[in-house]
């Protein structure tokens, strides 16, 4: 009994030494619940792990469980050996490295797919410390394009009693499948029966990605016209979470109309007379209601929303009213504005039209124009202003103060609206003549002359000509005003010759003369001598060629009355010349005149019956004797100046 208590007591002994070793000598795997990836990008999923009493060799076997749940190997290898099993989904995309004692492997998937979202298994084999296995899922995501957004094109109405489509949002190519959610301006729109109802369709694709549409339906309010409408998209990603909103939509709403606006356009700020008026009607609903314009209890016919008045005057002041008319309630609204027209009233001048004044004489003119604005007189007088205000004041008339009178009426707070009038106004009195620029002219003979007589009074001058010698004048003009006249006639000069101008009226005559100088231009020549008789010396004075004008530039202008005289002058001389030649050739035929050769000739020994004369040029510093027999002696022959005639 003993013995057989010592033999229990020694197998329990050795049972426990085993379990002690075995819970000593053991393997641990440790791995991540999880790996997320983008489709398309690498995955790599770690194993580590830890074996004790460093076994000789530890064997890595990888594994996937499928959509089916089946369990497959996918590799197996350990420090000498790498075995990727063939004929699977993984057999041309993963690689594993890393072994030994208290390491880790790493698992890595190229290209990854969708269908490579599965749990995938490292198997770690100790041999004789036992195995152990960790597990990882892999995830794939991938994200959606950016959402497209529509809205509902057609509007809708605020009296719809369910709600309405009003837009749609999508997402297309997304992985898991996104989501959406709506806005309103920055309020999102949940499901709310009977006000917004969101109706959402998610499709797969023959690519495992995800396109979502979401419609919004909703009961829209009058102030959603002005409301922006977005969707916003939220997908996962490796490590969270993502967002994107779509572009913003504003939708058209159809509301009634509560009321009206009415206003002018055209012009801006006031309306004179003359002006073409542009009243527009808007109502506050949408869309906009049919028209009808009233102005003063009179319907007028006007495009959609805008009535056009032409040429408006001040009758056409008063009440314009707009009325509208709802097609769905057949209910009208009304709206109305006032019209009113400015206006300036053509100018009244007193005196009017005309005014005759006398010379000395005092006028005042007034001028002026009823208008529903004050108004701002300016005076003008041939384009220059000569008076402001209402009241034109003319003092001690003379003739410069006739003529015309412009007064121009003003509203200074109204552009464009203006009016003017005219007085003529006539002084009285005895006609004047402007003075002429050169009442004594000079005219060359048988030439005509014009000349012009400006002549002013009232009445009109009556201008008549006359001249001194009787000499016929031509009128070749003559233009009159009221208070004016231009005369202009031609006078031939054949003479010296006075013309004179004379203006009258029934107030008197005055007269103003013209003095019409003839002139001519001459030049005549003159010789001068000195004859000595026997034994006296005669003196041959020079210059041969005598200009009777001076000074010689210009020459002397000389009357048509003596012209006759000295062209007898002249004849005169010219005849004594010739005698005298005459005589001077005779007694040298006659041998009455020998010449001696030598420039002096003896006192005591004359020469018989010789003449010599000295001439000499007032262009020239040469001498020239000549004698009876028509000889030339050159000047250092001629002697003395003076000679001997001998008989």
């Amino acid at each position: 009994m003993a013995l057989r208590m010592k033999a229990s007591m020694f197998v329990g002994l050795f049972l426990l030494s085993l379990a002690w070793k075995a819970a000593w000598a053991k393997v641990q795997v440790n791995m991540e619940d999880r790996v997320e990836v983008f489709l398309g990008d690498t995955a790599q999923i770690t194993c580590m792990f830890t074996v004790s009493d460093s076994p000789d060799n530890v064997i890595i076997q990888w594994y996937m469980i499928t959509k089916t749940n089946v369990r497959l190997r996918i590799y197996y290898g350990n420090s000498t050996m790498q075995v990727v099993d063939r004929g699977g989904q993984f057999t041309d995309k993963i690689s594993v490295n890393g072994m030994g004692n208290s390491s880790e492997v790493v698992l890595t998937i190229r290209d990854v797919k969708l269908e490579d979202e599965l749990e995938f298994i490292c198997h770690v084999n100790g041999m004789s410390v036992g195995s152990k296995e960790g597990r990882t899922m892999l995830r794939v995501f991938a994200s959606p394009d950016r959402p497209i957004i529509t809205g509902e094109e057609s509007g809708i109405s605020v009296s719809n009693e369910n709600p309405s489509k009003m837009g749609s949002c999508e997402a297309k190519n997304g992985y898991p499948r996104p989501n959406i959610t709506w806005y309103r301006d920055q309020s999102s729109l949940q499901n709310t029966p009977g006000e917004v109802s969101v109706v959402t369709l998610v499709t797969k694709v023959s690519s495992g990605l995800y396109t979502v549409q979401s419609d919004l339906h909703l009961n829209v309010v009058k102030e959603d016209k002005d409301s922006f409408f977005y969707c916003e998209v939220s997908y996962l990603v490796p490590g969270g979470t993502k967002m994107t909103e779509s572009n913003k939509i504003n939708i058209t709403v159809y509301y009634p109309t509560t009321s009206l606006d009415v206003w002018v356009e055209s012009p801006k700020g006031s309306v004179k007379e003359g002006d073409t008026v542009e009243v527009h009607c808007r109502a506050d609903g949408n869309p906009q209601p049919p028209f009808t314009f009233m102005h003063n209890m009179e319907e007028l016919k006007s495009e959609p929303n805008v009535l056009v008045l032409k040429d408006v005057t001040r009758q056409s002041n008063g009440n314009i009213t707009c009325t509208a008319l709802d097609l769905d309630t057949y209910e009208e609204t009304l709206g109305q504005t006032e019209l009113f027209v400015d206006y300036l009233d053509p100018a009244v001048l007193i005196p009017k039209d005309t005014h005759v004044m006398a010379q000395g004489e005092e006028l005042m003119a007034t001028c002026n124009a009823l208008s529903s604005l004050p108004t701002h007189t300016v005076w003008f007088k041939k384009g220059k202003k000569v008076a402001e205000g209402h009241t034109l004041t003319l003092k001690d008339a003379v003739f410069d103060m006739a003529g015309t009178y412009v007064c121009v009426v003003k509203v200074p707070s109204l552009e464009g609206l203006e009016t003017t009038g005219s007085l003529r106004v006539f002084v009285q009195g005895r006609p004047e003549i402007k003075k002429s620029a050169d009442p004594v002219q000079e005219v060359s003979p048988e030439k005509t002359q014009k000349l012009s007589c400006h002549a002013r009074g009232y009445p009109t001058p009556v201008i008549t000509w006359s001249s001194s010698d009787k000499s016929q004048v031509l009128k070749l003009s003559q233009r009159e005003t009221e208070d004016e006249v231009l005369s202009v006639v031609s006078v031939k000069v054949t003479s010296d010759i006075t013309a004179y101008c004379n203006a009258s009226n029934e107030h008197g005559t005055v007269s103003v003369s013209f003095s019409l100088k003839a002139i001519v231009q001459t030049t005549s020549s003159a010789l001068s001598t000195t004859v000595t008789t026997p034994l006296v010396p005669v003196t041959v004075v020079a210059p041969v060629t005598v200009t009777t004008v001076t000074p010689v530039t210009p020459p002397k202008r000389v009357k048509k009355e003596g012209s006759g005289v000295v062209i007898a002058v002249i004849i005169i001389c010219i005849l004594l010349l010739a005698i005298l030649g005459s005589v001077l050739y005779f007694l040298y035929k006659k041998g009455k005149l020998p010449c001696g050769r030598s420039g002096k000739q003896d006192l005591t020994k004359p020469n018989k019956g010789g003449i010599v004369v000295e001439m000499k040029s007032d262009n020239t510093e040469e001498a020239v004797l000549l004698s009876v027999n028509g000889d030339k002696k050159p000047p250092s022959d001629q002697g003395d100046k003076y000679m001997y005639v001998q008989k």
